[in-house]
């Protein structure tokens, strides 16, 4: 049986589950690298994945014999085998952020459960930490990601539109050996700068502009997530306090960043930082990335938790003043257990293009 799924297993257990039912896409992939339709039960004896004809050579090719998942087609299971699956089992997990009351009822029904409990992202919380090969596969988008910067660098000009550019970041992810962006690319350029989540415009970029870049891609499923601003042709004196101010508490929360620090503590350096210059953070200061690319643990002042060597999150202090400009600094970082190491590496200097 693959660890992940042993791994769940002895968690249910201990919260005295004797089964679960897996619907999230993205949690299946986790624990099966299936990325067909279908569901998975883990079930007292058994691992089985429920799919259509259509899936199942893909399904069939996927899987090895020490994954231990048996593969069965929806339509070959009859309905007395399927209120047979979870036999004499007095309580049985589900996924309550994914499922729908209606599909809750229609999974107690169809599997004759007794009692479905809520799991409260049992399976999101495995995923905080990852594993060598999902550290290599975040590191390779990361790399991706990179690359693409550099490029920008030398794609850029003036006149361009914001469109144009995050287009060009999207093809270029995908020549050069992304799955594809991890999310909607944020180009955003002048007064654009200080809405946090922009979408890009037709603006085109002028003289002394400050443009803000949030991009990343997918590698083999893994997400990487970067920030970087720029600046065309100058950066006005005016700015560059509030750029430095960013940098530095991005660095400050880089040299804090380890194993076992609280994730609360290290959201106030930056909070207490900001105020001291009579700024704010409007948004938190990072996050999990994965499989998806906001995941936990969310990093801000209401998260009591602590980081935890091999989690991958984000650092994405920022400040933005309305109608002017906006400056945020992003890296996806590995938390090791004495310090962290940025997996995106791109240069937060000044750049001027």
């Amino acid at each position: 049986m693959n660890y992940k799924i042993r791994a769940l297993r002895e968690k249910l257990k201990s919260l005295n589950l004797e089964g679960m039912i897996v619907s999230n896409p993205v949690n299946i992939r986790y624990l099966t690298n299936i990325q067909s339709e279908g569901i998975l039960l883990i079930t007292r004896k058994e691992n089985i994945f429920l799919t259509y004809t259509m899936y199942l050579e893909d399904v069939n090719r996927t899987l090895t014999i020490d994954d231990e998942i048996i593969v069965a087609d929806t339509r070959d299971v009859s309905i007395e085998e399927a209120q047979n699956f979870f036999l004499f089992c007095e309580n049985i997990g589900f996924e309550e952020n994914y499922v729908t009351y209606e599909q809750y009822k229609k999974l107690k029904q169809k599997y004759r459960i007794n009692n479905m409990v809520e799991t409260e992202g049992i399976i999101e919380k495995q995923r905080m930490i990852k594993d060598e090969d999902e550290i290599e596969k975040t590191k390779k988008a990361c790399e991706i990601t990179d690359n693409c910067f550099k490029h920008l660098l030398e794609f850029i000009k003036e006149g361009m539109t914001e469109k144009e550019i995050a287009l060009e970041i999207e093809t270029y992810f995908k020549r050069n050996g992304a799955d594809d962006v991890a999310f909607e690319t944020i180009v955003a350029s002048g007064e654009n700068s200080s809405i946090p989540h922009w979408k890009p415009s037709d603006r085109k970029i002028k003289n002394a502009d400050p443009i803000l870049i949030d991009m990343g891609c997918k590698y083999k499923g893994y997400c990487s997530d970067m920030t970087r601003t720029i600046f065309m042709g100058c950066i006005l004196e005016e700015i560059k306090p509030v750029y430095d101010l960013v940098l530095k508490t991005q660095k400050r929360v880089l040299e804090e960043m380890r194993s076992n620090y609280n994730i609360k503590t290290i959201s106030r350096i930056v909070d207490d930082t900001f105020k001291l210059s009579n700024y704010f953070l409007i948004h938190s200061l990072g996050h999990g990335v994965g499989l998806d690319i906001h995941e936990m643990p969310f990093i801000n002042q209401r998260n009591e938790r602590f980081l935890k060597e091999n989690m991958i999150v984000t650092n994405e202090p920022g400040i933005y003043l309305p109608g002017k400009y906006g400056i945020r600094i992003e890296d996806t970082v590995l938390v090791n257990k004495t310090d962290c190491t940025p997996l995106t590496k791109s240069e937060k200097g000044y750049v001027v293009i």
